[in-house]
C-alpha cells in the first residue's frame, strides 16, 4: 500500500486568482504555471486595457513564454521574442502586454524577470526584501532581473497593476499604491498561499467598493515545510483487513482525520479507544464531531464531506477568502485542508453503505468515492498534493 513520498525539501505552495474589471466577462490578465521536480515556472501577463483584446494579448504572451521556457529556450531569447513581437501603444507609449516571470529550481534558487508589471513583493520574516536588480534592454525595452536564494517561510507576491491601483477614485485618491500593499503583506501571519492570496484580492475588491476599475491578479508563492493530513473514511470491503489498514494508517506522518461513523468504530475497536461525541459545539445543520485519543479530528462521513465539497466549490468559484471562525466539523476539516496541509492523502474503503448507495451499483459509482474525487480536484486546483489510496 503506497503512501505520499514526502520530500525532505520544502514545498512550493502556489495560489493564483483574479478579479475582473467591473462588467467585464473576461480577465485581461493571464497566469501560467508549470511545476516539475526540476523547477517551477510562473508567468503573469497583463494585457493592455481590459476585456477580449487584453485577454487575447495576455494569453498569447503567457502561453508563448511558458512554452518556450518549459522547452528549454534561453531566457533572453524568450524575452526578445515577446518584446520584439508586442507593439507599443501609440497613445499611451506602453507595451500591449507586460509580464512577470518567476523561476524556482530544485535548490530553491529564484530568478525573477519583470517587464513593466509592478515590482514583486519579496518577504522574509515579515519584512520586505530588496535583492539587487539588474537590467538589460531588449528591442529598446527595459527588463529587470533579480536572483536570490529562497528560505522556508519566504513569500513572493506577483501582481498586476489593478492591485496597486485598487481604490483609485473610489476610496483612495491615488489607489492603494505599492508601499501600502507591501505594508499590508508584512502584517499577515497566514501560512497558506491560498488564504493569503484570497485575502489580498478581497481587500482589493473592497477598496474598489465591489466594482473593480481594472483587472486585478495576484500570484502568491510561499515556501513551506511539508504538512501532511491523513484521512481515513469508509471500511475496507473485507473486515479481515481492518487491523492491517488501521496499523498502516496510524503509522503515517501527519494529522489523522477520520470521516464516518463506521470508520470511527473500526478505529475504536482496533485501537481499543473510546469514541466520545463532542457536544460542546452543536449546529443543527451540520453533523456533530467526536473525539478518539490519538486522532486529530473525527467527523460524520458522506454528509460532512459533501458540505466540505460545496464550500470548496463556492470558494473557488467566487474567489472568496475561506473563514475558519467556527468549530463545526465542516469548518475544521476545511481548515485542515486549506490552511494546515500541503499534502493530503485519503484512505478510502469501498464497502457500500446501504443508506447511501444501491449495493448493486459498481463500487466506482459510490456516492462517497465520487465526492472524494471531486474534493481531490478542488484541492489540486488550490495547489495541494493529493493522493487517494483504496484500502481494498
Amino acid at each position: 500500500m503506497g503512501v505520499i513520498d514526502v520530500l525532505l525539501q520544502p514545498f512550493i505552495d502556489i495560489a493564483s486568482h483574479s478579479i475582473n474589471k467591473f462588467n467585464e466577462e473576461l480577465c485581461g490578465d493571464k497566469v501560467e504555471i508549470v511545476k516539475s521536480d526540476q523547477r517551477t515556472i510562473i508567468v503573469l501577463a497583463d494585457g493592455l486595457g481590459s476585456g477580449v483584446k487584453a485577454n487575447i494579448l495576455a494569453t498569447l504572451t503567457s502561453k508563448i513564454m511558458i512554452t518556450m521556457l518549459e522547452q528549454g529556450a534561453d531566457l533572453k531569447e524568450t524575452i526578445e521574442t515577446i518584446t520584439s513581437t508586442l507593439p507599443i501603444c501609440s497613445v499611451r507609449n506602453i507595451a500591449y502586454s507586460t509580464f512577470s516571470i518567476l523561476e524556482i529550481d530544485s535548490a530553491f534558487n529564484a530568478r525573477l524577470i519583470e517587464y513593466d508589471n509592478p515590482p514583486a513583493f519579496i518577504i522574509r520574516n515579515h519584512k520586505l526584501m530588496f535583492p539587487e536588480k539588474k537590467y538589460f534592454k531588449s528591442d529598446n525595452k527595459e527588463v529587470w532581473i533579480t536572483e536570490f536564494k529562497l528560505e522556508v517561510n519566504d513569500e513572493i507576491t506577483l501582481c498586476s497593476d489593478g492591485v496597486i491601483h485598487a481604490g483609485v477614485g473610489v476610496m483612495l485618491n491615488h489607489g492603494w499604491e505599492w508601499p501600502n500593499v507591501g505594508a499590508f503583506l508584512e502584517e499577515q501571519t497566514i501560512k497558506s498561499a491560498e488564504k493569503l492570496n484570497r485575502r489580498l484580492l478581497e481587500t482589493c475588491n473592497k477598496l474598489y467598493d465591489g466594482k473593480p476599475g481594472d483587472d486585478a491578479t495576484v500570484v502568491t508563492v510561499r515556501i513551506r515545510n511539508p504538512e501532511l493530513a491523513q484521512i481515513f473514511t469508509g471500511p475496507p470491503d473485507d473486515c479481515l483487513k481492518d487491523e492491517k489498514v488501521i496499523s498502516n494508517f496510524m503509522c503515517q506522518p501527519g494529522k489523522k482525520i477520520v470521516c464516518g461513523g463506521t470508520a470511527a468504530n473500526i478505529i475504536s475497536r482496533v485501537l481499543d479507544r473510546e469514541v466520545v461525541t463532542d457536544l460542546k459545539y452543536m449546529d443543527p445543520s451540520i453533523p456533530p464531531t467526536a473525539t478518539i485519543k490519538g486522532i486529530d479530528l473525527v467527523t460524520e462521513g458522506v454528509l460532512t464531506l459533501k458540505m466540505v465539497l460545496n464550500r470548496l466549490l463556492s470558494i473557488n468559484k467566487n474567489c472568496e477568502e475561506p473563514i475558519f471562525n467556527k468549530q463545526d466539523g465542516v469548518t475544521k476539516l476545511l481548515k485542515m485542508f486549506i490552511e494546515e496541509s500541503t499534502h493530503i492523502q485519503f484512505w478510502v474503503g469501498r464497502a457500500i453503505n446501504p443508506a447511501h448507495q444501491n449495493p448493486e451499483f459498481p463500487k466506482d459509482l459510490s456516492i462517497k468515492i465520487n465526492i472524494i474525487r471531486e474534493i481531490e480536484r478542488e484541492l489540486i486546483n488550490m495547489g495541494k498534493y493529493v493522493k487517494i489510496i483504496y484500502t481494498d
